[in-house]
């Protein structure tokens, strides 16, 4: 059954036209996600569904009996509510006053509230987030309309959240970069692209090959319209005149071909990596503590950073992540241990509240406030340049900040860190708020990178893309190191839940029922005891061959001076040796770094046999 229908709705923001002429449907049971770079209309989209954003043309129809519910990307509440009078009192109906109490405890449970009488003016922006999300899912309308719903959940919190949506019955509209979630809660995705709606019948990885097609299918049908044209030009050019209705019709064929619009080709963002270089001495903590009032966050921490570290930080919130970021960033002190950073080290640090950003600033000054250029891998990028790579072309450099939208800001503020040609970079939650084409880029930028990467994301795709170790926050704010992917992670933790679970009913079954509590518990110790270090598979493999990769390095450097000899009077040939030498000489560093790591853990491994 339809649910609503909109047709050729347009609407402008000044001269930037947001949608053209769109056509928008919605039936019952689907769930649609909404995709597209930032700036391009998705929040105004969901803003026109739920009625609260007007539109220049076109019409909005929806049935009679339709009622729909609206999580805005930055929800605002009356002053002195609770989330009690708030979540329940707001949704409680004839039909569930009976129920609503209990639904919404378990769902503001979930999502990490014990305390219902809390005045939400008291919340954190994430928790006020939460709230609103909780007091959205308890609605039971018809349209469920949630923008970036997954920002400020963590692992399980997004988890139980695609649970929840999977089997809930009514129609959603949802904009999310979270691919993960895109692709296991939608059915159906609908990409913004230049003003016009693309729906595709299918999940986030359906969508990437049927948009694949679709682009080809149209850049065909264009190269036949200009071969076509081209004879219409040559024909047009032999003087032929407009005398038949036959020559009339072909001339009325090449003007109609010559005035048709081209195909743009996806605009997107392009990061060439750059970074200072950084010495032998990066980041190390030593026995580091932080606690604010009675609660210790951190306690007792130690690491130190390897040079091509790639790390990823895990734990619920409000666990301490920000502030382990915050204090290796040195924009905290730590209560206990100290931090010494390497000479060399050059921190660029993208923060989860971006900084203040002056409404009247032009895009451009504010870029140049960092640097007027910066070396890259494709050479020398000046400010202006760098805009372009994000998107901010012609007349919108030149624009006030105020005029551009939170996503586009949040891509500006990327710009500027990144301007500032880090060694050591540190990410917190770079996924909310990015679309998803420049998190792509961003991606591809992180895997040249040649420092240091530290990551906090509740992006459980973004993770496993960038970072090879976590950092896991443990109870009493004890952090462990975990070599691996942020996948490999919790399916490691799942095995062992499922061993814990297979252990204690093996012991229940052979004890009674009357020994199953102290059971579980020397399991538990006995289990904490036990558990041992081990490589992951790519570590061991990497440990069976760094010796012979080290070995042919050192050849090569061997080889490579003995050529240099030879080559004393050919400047251009003793330049490009020179080179590839001082390239060969520091990967062979990099290794020579990565044995000492592989050797000290496998000595560690062997000592618990």
């Amino acid at each position: 059954m339809n649910l609503l229908t909109m047709k050729h709705i347009t609407k402008a923001y000044t001269d930037k036209v947001l949608l053209d002429d769109a056509d928008f449907s919605l039936e019952e049971g689907e769930k649609v996600g909404v995709i597209g770079i930032n700036g391009t209309g998705k929040s105004t989209l969901l803003k026109i569904i739920a009625g609260l954003e007007s539109y220049e043309e076109g019409e909005l129809t929806k049935g009679s009996h339709v009622m729909v519910n609206y999580l805005p990307q930055n929800p605002s509440f009356p002053a002195g509510m609770t989330i009690y009078d708030y979540v329940v009192k707001a949704n409680t109906t004839h039909d569930n006053q009976w129920s609503i109490e209990g639904e919404a405890k378990t769902i503001l449970n979930k999502l990490g509230f014990t305390d219902y009488g809390q005045v939400i003016d008291h919340l954190s922006g994430g928790q006020k987030k939460k709230v609103a999300l909780a007091g959205a899912l308890l609605s039971n309308r018809e349209i469920l309309i949630l923008d970036e719903p997954t920002n400020h959940l963590d692992h399980q919190m997004t988890e139980w959240l695609e649970g929840w949506l999977k089997s809930w019955r009514g129609a959603l509209i949802m904009v999310t970069h979270d691919r993960y979630f895109l692709d296991l809660v939608c059915n159906r995705i609908v990409e913004i692209d230049k003003g016009k709606l693309y729906s595709y019948q299918t999940n986030y990885e359906g969508f990437l090959e049927l948009k694949a097609q679709r682009e080809a299918s149209a850049a065909s049908t264009q190269k036949k319209h200009e071969n076509m044209l081209r004879k219409e030009i040559a024909w047009i050019q032999r003087g032929a005149r407009a005398r038949s209705t036959k020559q009339k019709a072909h001339i009325a064929r090449y003007e109609a071909l010559r005035d048709e619009e081209k195909i743009k080709t996806d605009e997107s963002v392009e990061i060439g990596a750059s970074s200072s270089r950084l010495g032998k001495k990066t980041i190390e903590l030593h026995g580091v503590s932080k606690g604010y009032g009675e609660r210790t966050l951190i306690r007792d921490f130690t690491y130190t950073f390897l040079r091509t570290d790639r790390v990823g930080i895990l734990g619920p919130n409000g666990c301490g992540k920000t502030t382990l970021m915050r204090l290796i960033a040195g924009r905290e002190q730590p209560d206990g241990g100290h931090i010494e950073i390497g000479d060399t080290v050059r921190i660029g640090y993208y923060a989860q509240e971006a900084e203040h950003m002056d409404d009247r600033q032009k895009v451009i000054d504010y870029i140049r406030d960092t640097a007027e250029y910066i070396k890259t891998q494709d050479g020398t990028v000046t400010a202006s340049q760098m805009l372009e790579k994000f998107l901010f072309e012609g007349a919108l450099q030149h624009a006030p900040i105020g005029k551009l939208s939170g996503g586009e800001k949040r891509r500006l503020y990327l710009a500027k860190v990144l301007m500032e040609a880090p060694n050591v970079l540190i990410l917190d939650e770079p996924t909310n708020d990015l679309d998803i084409g420049t998190l792509c880029v961003l991606e591809d930028y992180l895997d040249t990178f040649p420092g240091i990467l530290i990551t906090v994301s509740h992006d459980r795709y973004f993770l496993d893309r960038v970072a090879r170790r976590m950092l896991t926050f443990e109870e009493n704010g004890s952090i462990a190191l975990y070599n691996g992917s942020y996948t490999e992670y919790f399916q490691e933790k799942a095995a062992e839940e499922n061993e814990k679970l297979g252990g204690m009913i093996r012991r229940t079954a052979e004890d009674g029922c009357g020994e199953e509590k102290s059971g579980a518990r020397d399991w538990k110790e006995q289990k904490n005891q036990n558990r041992k270090l081990k490589f992951t598979f790519k570590e061991q493999k990497e440990y069976e061959t760094i010796e012979a990769d080290i070995e042919a390095l050192e050849e090569q450097i061997a080889s490579l001076e003995s050529e240099m000899l030879t080559a004393a009077t050919d400047f251009v040939k003793l330049n490009r040796l020179t080179k590839e030498k001082e390239e060969t000489e520091a990967l062979l560093e990099e290794k020579m770094e990565r044995y000492v790591y592989l050797s000290d853990l496998a000595d560690r491994i062997g000592k618990q046999i």
